[in-house]
């Protein structure tokens, strides 16, 4: 691996417009008003690669989320929101779409420097991602329709069903995309003529909390999207507890989760969850390895392994075992190591240290009980959050490194013979989880007759990590609960009420 790792020039690389914004106030948004918290409390925004502060947040408490609340209910029920038709809704998201292209390389310039991923991903991959998520729920706003039902009780009936917005959302997203997963989340929520509170990581909130300028600019009614920071305990606790809040979609860990669904089981609000991963790999013997090495690698590597659906276990076959395993190392070992607002950065740091620490625990436990590294196994020396990328071969199914999602670039590989491809779809399927998994063959037939025997809400063939606005996406298991795309999202966002009438 290479590193690029001098101390940056952050005016410099950020270029007027960000760093302008970077040095603002940043504040809550709330009905349409910029507003410190409460408290007055803020909460320090550190730069993951050399673990420097560069900004502060509101640090928001339940009275913040209450006056959040209420301001979503009033718009909801009695603002100019409540009397907009679909094509009316439609329209302002193609206006924020617009407005979000117009300032492309901003947002993702502010994104690499909060997330510490590279700015090459953010460009690549977050911006493009959401302008498409809200031109594509902007065409969906018009198309929620209703049916009517032919009843066979006795009599003349006419029977139909109507959609309607299912209330006030709650919007929980974490650090790792917190842009488009922010967009991703209410795009469906503001189709559906739903209002939202949102609640950005607090780790990673610069993005989401400018993206409340553009929602203003864009004309969207007050109290149609608000935008809180504040910690996941307290901030994000009020939310998913409110009585007033009529669902919630929640992105992040399994055990979060949980939590989650005990305090939306106060008032019974719907609950939308997507959670961790410990997505399989699959190489079959006939393989295209040009294609399968640098897709299998970036499928670990890409955003330093922090993606819920990162592969994170491959199992390849013997004959082709040595040749994948060896092109896999040269890739890590060549990935430039550096701060993400440097062009040819491609491996940039883990979001915090605590996440750093966490990963390098994982990695000295697998150590201690004999695991193998074909490369890396530890932290990059000197300032920031960085972690060397990571293959670990012939780990033990039953170890924690094999086993938990890690959240980092770390891969397990392991090996499997022509007799043990039950053996091989066993294991993929042996977790906890069944968010994403992937197949690697030429073989067309044997491609769909495995991704029929995979637990997983996306199983891929000859790529991973596939994202569409059209494509539903979300987990078996405990990966999760809901679709985050297509109209399965709008669904999710919706009431399906039943009308009938004797004539």
């Amino acid at each position: 691996m290479t590193a690029s790792r001098m101390e940056p020039d952050l005016a410099t690389l950020l270029g007027p417009d960000a760093s302008a914004i970077l040095s603002a106030p940043h504040r809550n948004f709330i009905d349409g008003q910029w507003r410190d918290s409460l408290s007055g409390e803020t909460f320090p925004v550190t730069d993951p690669a050399t673990g420097q502060e560069i900004a502060r947040i509101p640090l928001s408490g339940s009275a913040d989320v209450d006056l959040a609340v209420a301001s979503a209910r009033r718009a909801l029920q009695d603002g100019p929101w409540a009397r907009m038709n679909g094509a009316e809704r439609g329209r302002l998201l193609w206006r924020l779409a617009d407005l979000l292209a117009q300032q492309t390389d901003v947002f993702a310039r502010l994104e690499a420097l909060d997330t510490g991923r590279p700015v090459f991903e953010t460009r690549l991959v977050d911006l493009p991602g959401s302008i498409g998520m809200l031109e594509y729920m902007a065409g969906w706003s018009t198309k929620i329709n209703g049916e009517s039902i032919p009843v066979s009780a006795p009599g003349t009936f006419h029977a139909y069903t109507e959609r309607e917005p299912v209330g006030v959302v709650a919007v929980i997203v974490p650090w790792n995309y917190p842009l488009e997963l922010a967009i991703w989340r209410m795009a469906p929520a503001l189709a559906a003529g739903c209002t939202v509170v949102l609640k950005p990581a607090e780790q990673t909130a610069l993005t989401t909390l400018h993206l409340g300028r553009l929602i203003a600019e864009a004309g969207f009614p007050s109290g149609v999207v608000n935008i809180v920071s504040g910690e996941g305990e307290t901030a994000g606790a009020a939310l998913a507890g409110h009585g007033d809040v009529n669902a919630i979609s929640f992105t992040g860990s399994t055990q979060v989760g949980r939590e989650i669904i005990r305090a939306a089981a106060g008032n019974m609000k719907r609950v939308f969850l997507e959670l961790g991963g410990k997505s399989p790999m699959i190489v079959l013997d006939d393989a295209d390895l040009e294609q399968a090495v640098p897709g299998i690698a970036s499928a670990i590597f890409f955003s330093a392994g922090q993606v819920c659906t990162a592969g994170s276990r491959v199992f390849v076959h013997e004959r082709i075992y040595d040749r994948l395993l060896d092109g896999i190392v040269a890739f890590a070992r060549n990935l430039e190591i550096g701060h993400g607002l440097n062009d040819a950065t491609r491996l940039g740091p883990l979001v915090s240290a605590e996440q750093r620490d966490r990963v390098a625990g994982y990695l000295a436990e697998a150590a201690r009980t004999g695991t193998h590294f074909a490369t890396g196994g530890a932290p990059v020396d000197g300032p920031g959050y960085f972690m060397q990328p990571t293959i670990a071969v012939d780990v033990d199914p039953q170890a924690a490194l094999y086993r938990e999602e890690i959240f980092g670039p770390v891969l397990c590989v392991r090996r499997f013979g022509d007799d043990q491809i039950d053996d091989v779809v066993r294991m993929a399927n042996d977790t906890i989880y069944g968010l994403h998994a992937s197949i690697w063959t030429t073989g067309l037939s044997r491609a769909h007759t495995l991704a029929r025997r995979i637990k997983a809400g996306n199983v891929c063939i000859n790529t991973h990590n596939f994202f569409d606005p059209a494509f539903p996406m979300g987990g078996f298991k405990q990966s999760g609960w809901g679709r985050a795309a297509g109209f399965p999202a709008i669904e999710h966002y919706t009431e399906l009420k039943g009308i009938v009438a004797r004539l």
